[in-house]
């Protein structure tokens, strides 16, 4: 009995050492695993929670006009910046014991468990926000145990290094709420047309349930789905007592309005320009020692939305609707700023900038560079040359060139500078360049900014380089802005995503390219090609625009087989067009020869509207004088085709449009203008 007795409780006691030993080596395990969890993390150190981020584009009044982003479309805001509504929602719904846990949730952990057991396979639904944030981060959205493992180690080591908050701002700015849109900033502008601060509490209702499944409780593409999520997400809200009962039943009988049309038509805002900013933007951003792919930059533009939108409208009205193509830009004279751009009639069929990229032949265009030129060599506008049918010899001898006139037809008279450009002469414009040599002519498209190869012949006069519209368009707004080297920009600043501001555009210098004076004679010019009274064997060339001018212009068109070139300015604003095909087609049509002037006009018109005529005012060392276009003196009485032009002052003519002598050289061909041979190279009559 004893025996029995005794051998029973050494039994006991075996049990409780066997016990006691098995607890003791487990809590040492458990022990062991915290101890190596707490040593792997201090080693391997705080996770990364760098994502990429969107980049936002805003116009020059501060609106967003669209953005760029990597592989996700992200915009980062604080916790501050989210409606209380969206971050109870988040809680009550995903992680009721957040602010509680360190990054597991035991309960849920051990339910998942015994359904995986079940159910033998491995199921969802007991990761922690923390859990679900590393997933975003680091993994990929599997169903493995080494996923799961791999998981848990994230959120421990995020739990150990990271504020709640912290954790939750990032949970909130990765979580991914279908159509491309990651985190809630994105969501809410793409369904509901706001930034998240101003979501309403069945807003951020429906945006929360979005998060459980994108594609099966979109509000898009599964209303009915979407709604009975809702309905549970603020149930859970009111039963946890972030809301009350009343706000519930307001909240599910709330109509749910989506804005995702508004969202489309903000995206597509001057893709060209953004396309073209964002490389400014990586220039700056490389300069500045920062890594444009990081993205969160917040990029405040030049774009004017008037001169934009007013632009894509007269594109729209006058294209024909077949492959005619074209580059359109405007620039603020002064600042550089560029208003507008549009580089091709539909960005979602070729990407393909014609305003920045495409090299095309100016042809007449390039002449007020020339006659720039020309004016620093001596040139004035009451300069006179002979402009009948010539044959020019160059390269020594070997080669000829005969130019043509538009029309085929040659004055029978000499013509002074003022009237050649209006009527866009070319015999005119290839002696100058004969006279004043390709070195100056170079010279001068260089300063004026313009990026093109020039060989040495008198081809060159009529605008046979390829030339970019940009650089075309940029050489005006130099004139535009008296001869000042302003380089075009499309940049106002760019702050990071803190908010601190990386760049912000220098003001312009006033290094000048050209005199203020000669650049005035010049602009005066170019307003000739809108006034009748220099018609002659041809039309002034902008007379089909005259009918719609409400206020000066200076301009100048450009014409060959395959293009269309107008650039021209106000005392505000430059505005330059090309229209052609890209595959080299001729331009044989009216209408599609008649776009560009149509489109210029409207434009410059219609961004002009409501604001008094701006007259060009000259400079000091120039003076207005009204001339007989015939012979450039003094007009008086009995000279019919009078007009006010402007000369340096030691340019002003001296004698009257009856002198006889006047009349005599302008029928033998001489010139009281600049005083040079008018026939100085070999040429066949």
């Amino acid at each position: 009995m004893r025996r029995t007795v005794y051998l029973k409780k050494r039994k006991k006691r075996v049990l409780l050492r066997r016990w006691l030993l098995l607890t003791v080596t487990l809590l040492t395990a458990v022990a062991t695993i915290f101890l190596s969890l707490r040593l792997y993390a201090q080693i391997t150190g705080a996770p990364s929670l760098s994502v990429p981020k969107a980049s936002v584009f805003l116009d020059k009044n501060g609106k967003q006009i669209g953005d760029r982003f990597s592989a996700e479309r992200r915009y980062w805001i604080s916790l501050d910046e989210m409606s209380p509504f969206l971050l109870d929602a988040v809680i009550a719904t995903e992680d009721k014991n957040f602010y509680t846990h360190n990054g597991f949730d035991y309960k849920r952990i051990a339910g998942a468990v015994l359904k995986d057991v079940k159910t033998r396979r491995k199921a969802e639904g007991a990761s922690t926000i923390t859990q679900q944030y590393a997933r975003n981060l680091y993994l990929t959205h599997e169903k493995t145990w080494k996923r799961k493992i791999n998981e848990a180690l994230y959120a421990y080591r995020m739990e150990i290094f990271y504020d709640k908050n912290v954790i939750l701002e990032g949970y909130l700015n990765t979580v991914y709420f279908g159509h491309g849109m990651y985190g809630a900033e994105a969501a809410s502008k793409f369904y509901f047309g706001k930034p998240a601060k101003d979501l309403t509490l069945e807003e951020a209702a429906v945006i929360t349930a979005i998060a459980k499944g994108p594609s099966v409780y979109s509000p898009i593409e599964n209303p009915e789905k979407s709604r009975e999520r809702q309905m549970l997400v603020l149930s859970l809200m009111e039963a946890q007592g972030y809301i009350t009962a009343r706000q519930e039943e307001r909240a599910k009988n709330e109509a749910i309005v989506l804005k995702t049309r508004e969202w489309v038509a903000t995206d597509r805002v001057a893709p060209y320009f953004l396309d073209e900013v964002w490389r400014e933007a990586e220039k700056v951003l490389t300069t500045k020692g920062r890594y444009p792919a990081e993205g969160g930059w917040t990029i405040r533009t030049t774009l004017d939305p008037h001169h934009q939108q007013t632009a894509e409208e007269m594109i729209a009205k006058w294209m024909p609707d077949n492959e005619l193509q074209m580059g359109f830009m405007s620039i603020e004279p002064g600042t550089g700023a560029v208003t507008s751009l549009v580089g091709g009639v539909d960005y979602t069929e070729s990407s393909f900038n014609r305003t920045t990229q495409a090299k095309r032949q100016p042809g007449s265009a390039m002449k007020p560079i020339l006659y720039a030129a020309a004016l620093e060599d001596g040139f004035n506008p009451l300069t006179f040359l002979s402009t009948e049918k010539t044959i020019f010899t160059y390269d020594e001898g070997r080669s000829t060139y005969e130019p043509n006139n538009v029309n085929g037809k040659f004055a029978d008279h000499p013509i002074s500078l003022a009237q050649a450009i209006a009527i866009s002469d070319n015999i005119f414009a290839v002696k100058t360049l004969e006279e004043i040599g390709y070195k100056q002519f170079s010279k001068m498209t260089e300063r004026l900014g313009i990026e093109a190869k020039f060989p040495n012949s008198p081809a060159i006069a009529l605008g046979t380089a390829d030339v970019t519209l940009f650089d075309m368009t940029n050489a005006y707004n130099r004139i535009a802005s008296g001869g000042v080297r302003i380089e075009p920009m499309t940049i106002l600043s760019i702050t990071d995503s803190e908010g601190k501001t990386v760049y912000e555009h220098p003001k312009q210098g006033k290094k000048r390219v050209l005199s203020e004076q000669d650049s005035f004679v010049l602009t005066h010019l170019m307003t000739g090609m809108f006034d009748p009274v220099f018609n002659d064997y041809t039309a002034s060339t902008g007379l089909s625009m005259r009918q719609k001018q409400t206020r000066p212009y200076a301009a100048k068109s450009g014409t060959t087989i395959s293009d269309q070139y107008l650039i021209g300015f106000s005392p505000s604003l430059t505005a330059g067009i090309w229209t052609g095909f890209d595959k080299g087609k001729q331009l044989t049509e009216s209408k599609d020869k008649a776009a560009s002037k149509k489109i210029w006009i409207d434009f410059m018109e219609e961004v002009h509207r409501g604001k008094p005529p701006e007259p060009f005012n000259p400079p000091k060392g120039v003076n207005g004088v009204v001339i007989d276009v015939e012979t450039g003196g003094i007009a008086v009485d009995g000279c019919e085709k009078q007009r006010l032009v402007y000369v340096k002052e030691k340019d002003m003519p001296q004698k009257l449009c009856t002198d006889k002598s006047l009349r005599e050289k302008r029928s033998s061909g001489k010139s009281d203008g600049k005083t040079f041979d008018l026939f100085p190279f070999s040429f066949f009559e």
